[in-house]
């Protein structure tokens, strides 16, 4: 029989990949046989990412590209479809929180910043993809959303409507590409120990607060959601679109 989870011969396009989440699900995908094309900001960090999974007998390319730079974005598929021919996997996961506070406390700048990165570069980066998944018959869009997307959490309001959008954006483009074989998912994360979130798990007052809430009695790791980001790039979502898989060791059951 053959493995639901295998993806030998795909080629993935994985942002925010040089740490954290999306490095987990980078690795993860080259372990299932994928060829992954990272990016992120900084060229070093994917570099290190990079030759790990080259080591390990994996194919990984690192391409710096900003997610709020519609022109970088657009070369970052083009350098993909001409080094493997193809895009089948596209993973908008690169993210940016400038503000901690309330949400009328802030600059005009990081509205404009938070609401550039976190929506329109991943709407910029599906445009380009899009187009490459329907001349080939089909393919994967996850969107790495937040729990936040679903209730906004304390002092981060505008990451909280920014991933809101995402998931809306998701059932969106999942209504709209069916027809294509293009299937459109979301992720929803809980508190993951990554340096993006550390503001919050570093702080022990509210590492414990949220550790008390959770059921299964920690916060996640970056391979809790590298797992179901392997999933939904698989054959074995082939029925699963416009949906929001929720990842949070049970903490939003608190908010039911």
């Amino acid at each position: 029989m053959a493995n639901l989870f295998d993806l030998t011969g795909k080629v993935a396009i994985v942002t925010g990949a040089s740490r954290g989440i999306g490095q987990a699900i980078a690795e993860r995908y080259a372990e299932q046989g994928a060829k992954v094309v990272m990016s992120s900001r900084k060229q070093e960090g994917l570099d290190v990412v990079a030759q790990g999974i080259t080591e390990k007998g994996g194919t990984a390319l690192a391409i710096a590209a900003h997610n709020g730079q519609k022109e970088a974005l657009q070369g970052l598929v083009q350098a993909a479809v001409e080094a493997f021919g193809r895009v089948d996997i596209l993973v908008n996961n690169a993210a940016t929180n400038p503000h901690f506070g309330t949400l009328l406390e802030a600059e005009d700048s990081l509205w404009q910043k938070t609401i550039e990165v976190n929506i329109m570069g991943n709407v910029w980066l599906t445009q380009a993809v899009v187009k490459h998944m329907k001349a080939q018959g089909g393919g994967k869009i996850i969107n790495v959303a937040s729990i936040n997307g679903l209730r906004p959490g304390r002092m981060q309001g505008i990451y909280s409507m920014t991933k809101a959008a995402m998931i809306n954006l998701t059932q969106t483009l999942a209504m709209e590409l069916g027809s294509e074989n293009i299937q459109v998912n979301a992720i929803a994360p809980g508190l993951v120990q990554t340096k993006f979130a550390s503001a919050i798990w570093a702080n022990e007052d509210l590492l414990g607060e949220i550790v008390n809430r959770t059921p299964v009695g920690r916060i996640g790791q970056p391979d809790d959601i590298a797992g179901m980001a392997v999933y939904l790039a698989s054959g074995a979502s082939g029925f699963a679109t416009g949906q929001v898989f929720v990842v949070d060791g049970g903490v939003t059951l608190g908010s039911i």
